[in-house]
């Protein structure tokens, strides 16, 4: 199979990069393994995880606003099965909505895991090998466990676990109190778990402004979310009834479900090195999100997506990504742009 540009991948910056490529008129093919296109953004983390949020916020408001504004309600509870419907629901229509836009672009969508064969050639497994004159790697990126024992528990889940469950655990603990475990805490709370958070460093949210790290936690402990910090997580027993999760000076909580959500730090010297063009050292070939980019966000994707394909496809365009939009969807919700106080400071002193 020939191409003009080949896309690796089918994530926010890989469909976004095909589409592109697309309407500027050359042949355009994008290789993705799994049987839906979105990548982890559609399928298994921000559009199902948002629609969650949804559901929580709907809780709060009948809980805590709609009787101020008048409105009296009766008893009401949240329905787990019926807010998984809804997030696969969303989640289908969202994967469906990009399978669309490839048929009315022209993208075609070749199914397989894909591999460099050389400088022009993909190899797909089970199908033919895809040649092309420019490509486009939008592989992303996959969590990695840290090295601590019993953390292989059935019981301990990634954010992919904790989206396929069907019961809202009684008890949850929280590894890691970044974005991802934050926003986990902030819906299961609402959702009824009692919800604890065991974080290494001495604040939650630690790469944000420090004022908006500390107002989280205070709202998380107006909220009943037990808060660790400066705690690092040793051993998981995984016992009868319940999990214990040892952590600290020889502290220890019980839960029934873990999310393990530390997070790796982004490494550049381990990801894919691309200019602010996309391009890698191999001039044809380009990469973009996760796999290459500093900020593993989806509409930092999208950007690099477009980016990626107007160069491949003979136009100029550039990427700057020294002020890239940061929502965090925690209750109170936080966003950042730019450098953080902190950062400003350390850069250019007190003339900030």
């Amino acid at each position: 199979m020939e191409a003009d540009v080949a896309v690796l991948g089918g994530g926010p910056g890989g469909y976004t990069a095909a589409i592109r490529a697309a309407q500027l008129g050359v042949k355009t093919v994008c290789i993705e393994r799994e049987p839906e296109l979105g990548g982890t953004c559609l399928r298994i983390g921000c559009i199902p995880t948002k629609a969650w949020v949804q559901t929580a916020f709907a809780l709060k408001e009948a809980e805590h606003t709609f009787e101020k504004l008048g409105v009296k309600l009766g008893g009401f509870q949240l329905e787990f099965g019926k807010a998984n419907e809804w997030k696969a629901a969303v989640v289908k229509q969202m994967t469906q909505g990009v399978a669309s836009l490839f048929k009315a672009n022209g993208v075609e969508w070749v199914k397989g895991n894909g591999s460099f064969k050389d400088a022009n050639t993909i190899a797909v497994e089970g199908g033919e090998d895809v040649t092309f004159k420019a490509a486009i790697i939008a592989t992303g990126s996959f969590p990695l466990r840290p090295p601590i024992e019993g953390l292989d528990s059935e019981r301990c889940v990634d954010s992919e676990g904790l989206l396929a469950q069907t019961e809202v655990p009684r008890r949850l603990v929280v590894l890691g109190g970044g974005i991802i475990g934050c926003e986990f805490a902030s819906i299961f709370q609402r959702f009824g778990s009692e919800v604890t958070i065991i974080e290494m460093l001495p604040a939650l949210i630690p790469q944000e402004d420090a004022d908006a790290s500390r107002e989280l936690a205070k709202q998380f402990g107006k909220r009943g979310i037990a808060l660790h910090l400066e705690k690092q997580c040793t051993k998981v027993e995984d016992g009868a009834g319940a999990l214990t999760v040892h952590f600290g000076d020889g502290e220890t909580v019980e839960a029934d479900l873990m999310l393990e959500s530390i997070g790796v730090e982004f490494d550049k010297r381990k990801g894919i090195a691309a200019d602010e063009h996309r391009r890698t050292t191999v001039d044809h070939i380009y990469a973009v999100g996760d796999c290459a980019g500093y900020w593993q966000l989806a509409h930092t994707a999208f950007r690099e997506g477009e980016v990626a394909a107007e160069n491949a496809c003979g136009h100029e365009a550039t990427v700057d990504n020294r002020a890239v939009p940061r929502p965090i969807y925690t209750d109170p919700e936080i966003a950042g742009v730019g450098l953080t106080e902190a950062e400003a400071r350390e850069q250019y002193g007190d003339d900030v």
